[in-house]
């Protein structure tokens, strides 16, 4: 028997019609403003009615937060996958979410301003098993669901502050590294530079992350030696 088949019909059904709404949302999103799809529009590529809809969503919204989700949880896989630690686990998160940028520059545009927009910080929704296996079928192996299961949903601090601990251990960063100032200039960076490239050019985002987090190390570095 199948890891897939264990999985009780009812909750993959309810993953792929799920995970087909974000990626009728994805698609609209190139090019179109979120506010001016309509919940219909998305019903009619999904082929699903509009009070289905809310069987899945409550509100449109949601749909851009629970890819925020995913999108986090993707990165914090290729992370793992690709044995990264340290500086290079940080240099890696930067890449992967360039590529996103320059893949989908609508989509990514709408979850800055999402993200811009929140008063506090986001609540995860719940992402079942059988929403991982379907969003992940085409990058894991089945030997790696279990793992993929058992990861958490998290934000930019945990990846964040765990690889900066490990630069700090390897000697990559100075042991005076204050932890909280260093990440918060990270964040910046990291949401900072799509924004005032307005995602009008995102070619250049990759290479403006890879110049300005040279420059950061750079600066911590020198910045230890005069305190």
């Amino acid at each position: 028997m199948s890891a897939t088949s264990k999985i009780p019909l009812r909750e993959r059904k309810y993953a792929r019609t799920k995970l087909a709404l974000v990626n009728a949302a994805i698609q609209r999103l190139e090019a179109t403003p979120l506010e001016e799809i309509t919940v219909n529009s998305l019903c009619d590529d999904v082929e699903i009615s509009e009070a289905t809809f809310f069987n899945y969503f409550a509100k449109k919204n949601d749909l851009l937060d629970y890819f925020i989700q995913f999108w986090m949880l993707e990165i914090t896989w290729q992370i793992r996958q690709g044995g990264h630690s340290g500086t290079a686990a940080i240099d890696a998160l930067f890449a992967i979410a360039a590529q996103q940028f320059l893949q989908h520059p609508g989509l990514m545009g709408e979850v800055l301003a999402r993200l811009a927009r929140l008063r506090e910080k986001l609540a995860p929704p719940a992402i079942g098993r059988a929403e991982r296996r379907r969003a992940f079928e085409k990058l894991i192996r089945e030997d790696q669901i279990p793992q993929l299961e058992a990861m958490e949903v998290s934000g930019l601090d945990a990846i964040l502050v765990p690889a900066l601990q490990q630069a700090i251990n390897k000697g990559e960063l100075p042991g005076n590294t204050h932890l909280p100032t260093t990440m918060l200039g990270l964040v910046a960076l990291f949401y900072g530079i799509p924004l005032l490239l307005h995602m009008g050019n995102p070619d250049a985002i990759a290479v403006s992350y890879r110049q300005q987090l040279a420059i950061y190390w750079q600066g911590i570095r020198a910045a230890s030696q005069r305190s």
